[in-house]
């Protein structure tokens, strides 16, 4: 789950993280009002959509005067920012976050992850922070640093000075960086979060350590531990048909792809995926039903999988361990015929009654295409949908 910078910040102002003032706004005059209530003589106007790179996309300026702020909040609220995390349509505005400017005499990037391989935290860090951070990865990886955090002690003051110190921070401001370092990561720790980043973290002319931006996504599976955080979450900023997925509690992304995927787990929903690119598919969609399919699920995951205009056929592919083969098969019959199935459908089905299953499918009177295994199942798909065309 993601949630706004304006939120972020104000999450990491409570662990004693330096943010710059800040107030969201939904209207151009709540912009204007923002501004007259921060005073100053610049203030910053910034989209406020759940990507990256809104500066190089027009979606951050700066503003030296009230005309401006309402001119740039005029042009920014409703608009489609596109950006290379948005899809080519872009994301609508429709959030302010208006901020006090800050003299920027340096941009850092810090941020906090989880490394599945060791299974602990750790922490990155570069002297390049700011809009190009991912060139910075991929052409002149050596200036990201990495200190794996150990649980029990968490981020320790060596660690925070080591790590500053790296990247450039000078002894005098040492202090506020490891005060920011220690805040970040305690914030990505109590809240369960997958990602925590500030980018950039700047050095100011006046000697201040602030972090002029805030990323944090959180892990779904402990959203149960976390109502406060459950209650920032922005259903604009999310797919319609993923939020309908998780209704029914189906794990559901939407992809690219012309292929409908109904899968029961996750990795063989990814298998699956993998299988079809390998005979030149596409696939439309990840869709894990999970190991208590009911008739229900099934016929919703196809009403959704339907939703998307490109669907030009479905492969569902079941593996009968917890779910029985005939359940399922009982399900894409009945879902099948509720929606009026009119693009070709693939079933492989291999485990607990799976005889029976496939005779369900067999005597139901549609049109369904059997396949035994996952290459034959993939193969037929891609042709269905070839010949569909």
């Amino acid at each position: 789950m993601k949630i706004h910078e304006y939120q972020g910040k104000e999450i990491l102002r409570k662990y004693g993280v330096t943010v710059p003032r800040g107030i969201p706004a939904f209207t151009v005059d709540e912009a204007v009002k923002a501004a007259e209530t921060l005073g100053g003589p610049v203030w910053v106007v910034k989209a406020q959509i759940h990507a990256g790179g809104r500066g190089k996309g027009g979606g951050v300026k700066v503003a030296k005067s009230m005309e401006q702020v309402r001119e740039y909040a005029d042009a920014i609220l409703g608009m489609q920012l596109i950006t290379h995390q948005t899809s080519a349509e872009g994301q609508k505005v429709r959030r302010l976050l208006i901020e006090e400017g800050a003299d920027i005499k340096k941009e850092l990037y810090v941020a906090f992850v989880t490394d599945r391989v060791s299974q602990k935290v750790v922490a990155m860090a570069s002297s390049e922070g700011g809009m190009d951070i991912e060139e910075v990865a991929a052409h002149t990886p050596e200036k990201i640093h990495k200190l794996v955090v150990e649980p029990s002690t968490g981020l320790t003051d060596a660690q925070a000075d080591e790590l500053s110190t790296k990247i450039g921070v000078p002894a005098e401001l040492l202090e506020q960086a490891r005060v920011n370092l220690k805040g970040l990561y305690q914030a990505f720790w109590d809240t369960d979060c997958s990602l925590a980043e500030i980018n950039p973290m700047v050095l100011t002319g006046d000697g201040k350590v602030i972090a002029l931006d805030a990323k944090i996504n959180f892990d779904p599976n402990a959203l149960f531990r976390h109502p406060d955080i459950v209650a920032l979450r922005d259903l604009d900023e999310e797919d319609p048909a993923e939020i309908e997925a998780s209704k029914f509690d189906l794990a559901y992304i939407q992809l690219d792809g012309n292929i409908g995927c109904l899968v029961n787990g996750a990795g063989l929903a990814m298998a699956t995926m993998d299988t079809i690119k390998l005979y030149n598919g596409e696939p439309a969609n990840f869709l894990d039903v999970g190991g208590g399919a009911t008739t229900e699920k099934v016929t919703e995951a196809f009403k959704i999988m339907l939703k998307n205009p490109k669907v030009e056929a479905i492969l569902v592919n079941i593996f009968g361990g917890i779910m029985r083969c005939d359940v399922i098969a009982e399900g894409v019959i009945t879902a099948a015929k509720a929606v009026g199935l009119k693009v070709p459908l693939v079933v492989r089905m291999k485990g607990t009654n799976e005889e029976l299953g496939k005779k369900l499918l067999a005597d139901s009177g549609l049109p369904i295409i059997a396949a035994d295994t996952m290459a034959q199942a993939a193969e037929k798909v891609v042709a269905a949908a070839a010949a569909a065309k």
